[in-house]
């Protein structure tokens, strides 16, 4: 993994590539240096000032500085004003400096940490398998260092670590290759590490999962389920976050076209979502005990591979009619869920990559939630104002029940239909939690062409922030 930029503080930077920050208005200010350079040039393009907090304006100043002139507006949802800052920053980042000034114009503390942000999440390239990958910022210049500068830099590493687990190609990233880098990570972090493998798993009858797994060679192609924990000190409840870690997605006998397979190395996404937060989480010493509880595994085809019609037994004595191999998500999430709860957390998280339906209803924008609570969805709501990593409370009401309710099992894994799937699926996932306060989060927004909010790769990370935002709020509710 690459390391961050470093931060340099000092009052004269000399950089030739320079985030120029000012607050939203009509006019430039004053103390804007080459204020006069900036007017000629706005007029010149027909634009108002502040205009600026929309489209930000790039141009090479008389000493050759290439710098943008942003306007933020702190009134404007953050969500927005993540977005202006970005596109404020990457002309300067696509440029590949080494070095980047940022400068504030009466711009308050947050504002700047915000922009410190962008820079840092936005300043180390996703993995290129070329002779020649791009190269990363080694360093951004600050005239003062904001205070939630080590927050942000946590938030970007943990942003970063997700994104490159996700931009990894399956060879690269198969259950093998993901557990040891696992291991490497929990040795790293000091985080206590447990592996229930795919023997261990049947033996504990975590049919559902075995399910999946068995189409794979080897134990199931090294498939488990691993368990993650951070202890603090003075820690004030437990909280488990559950990720889907589906290496590789062929659909099963339920064959993906080709089209619908490219990509599909990125199905484990939810898994890389609940790591980084744990990351984040240690490294920020929030006073919360976390288990982080990944499903990886692959969803291949072979003669051993589970087919429609077959009924299978979860963890938790719940027989499942199968009915359609491409609905693999649910499955392995179904026992880690049920694996999960027996601890009994204070709350449970679950992120997945899972539904079609979900992207449908909602694109790439913004991402789908479902909760055990009003609480818990107004808490979620909240959460992605604060962070703007924008959710959208889904119904998950008794009624939709019937549609999987089967003649020869307990439950139908999915209906063939598709419709409202993603509400079916949070149907189902519901019954593996128990009484857990428990909040299910699909996720349409982990890949948005052109990037999203603060982050400038189709790869979004999308979730880590949000996650974070509702920790601390968990933190600070009884």
């Amino acid at each position: 993994m690459n390391t961050l930029p470093k931060l340099t503080i000092t009052p004269n930077p000399k950089a030739d590539h320079r985030l120029i920050l000012l607050p939203a208005g009509k006019r430039l200010p004053a103390a804007l240096p080459e204020c006069n350079f900036w007017q000629r040039l706005l007029k010149r393009k027909d634009t108002k000032a502040e205009e600026l907090a929309k489209s930000p304006l790039a141009a090479d100043l008389p000493d050759g500085t290439r710098a943008t002139l942003v306007m933020v507006d702190a009134e404007k949802p953050r969500f927005e004003q993540l977005t202006a800052l970005r596109k404020a920053a990457m002309p300067l980042l696509d440029e590949t400096p080494k070095t980047l000034d940022i400068l504030p114009i009466g711009i308050d503390d947050a504002t700047l940490g915000d922009a410190l942000y962008v820079v840092l999440v936005n300043a180390v390239p996703l993995p290129q398998q070329k002779k020649k990958p791009g190269q990363p910022l080694k360093e951004i210049t600050l005239p003062c260092r904001p205070a939630s500068a080590d927050f942000h830099m946590a938030l970007a590493r943990a942003n970063l670590l997700a994104r490159e687990l996700t931009a990894l190609p399956p060879n690269l990233l198969d259950p093998a290759h993901y557990r040891q880098r696992l291991r490497a990570l929990a040795k790293e972090r000091k985080f206590a590490i447990e592996e229930f493998d795919f023997r261990k798993l049947k033996k504990l009858g975590a049919g559902a999962f075995c399910a999946v797994a068995q189409g794979s060679d080897d134990d199931g192609g090294k498939a488990a389920i691993v368990r993650l924990s951070w202890r603090p000190k003075k820690a004030v409840k437990t909280i488990a976050l559950v990720g889907k870690g589906i290496c590789y997605d062929t659909g099963g006998h339920n064959l993906k076209p080709a089209k619908y397979m490219a990509g599909m190395h990125e199905d484990m996404n939810g898994s890389a979502i609940a790591l980084a937060i744990l990351c984040a989480a240690a490294e920020l010493n929030l006073p919360v005990r976390i288990d982080c509880w990944l499903a990886i595994a692959k969803n291949h085809i072979s003669p051993a591979a589970y087919a429609q019609g077959d009924i299978v037994t979860a963890l938790n004595g719940t027989t499942i009619e199968v009915v359609h191999t491409d609905a693999e998500g649910r499955m392995v999430l179904a026992d880690t869920l049920a694996l999960a709860a027996k601890e009994k957390p204070a709350l449970m998280i679950d992120f997945a990559t899972l539904t079609g339906s979900m992207m449908a209803a909602l694109g790439a924008r913004y991402a789908g939630v479902f909760a055990s609570s009003d609480e818990l969805a107004a808490q979620a709501v909240a959460a992605g104002k604060a962070s703007g990593e924008r959710v959208c409370v889904f119904p998950q009401d008794a009624d939709y029940e019937p549609a999987l309710d089967s003649k020869v099992a307990d439950i139908k894994q999915c209906t063939l239909e598709g419709d409202a799937d993603h509400i079916l699926a949070a149907r189902f996932l519901g019954r593996f939690v128990g009484k857990t306060p428990w909040i299910h989060m699909d996720l349409s927004a982990a890949s948005c062409t052109g990037g999203l909010g603060a982050v400038a790769t189709d790869t979004t990370g999308f979730g880590v922030s949000w996650g974070v935002a509702l920790l601390q709020t968990s933190v600070e509710t009884p």
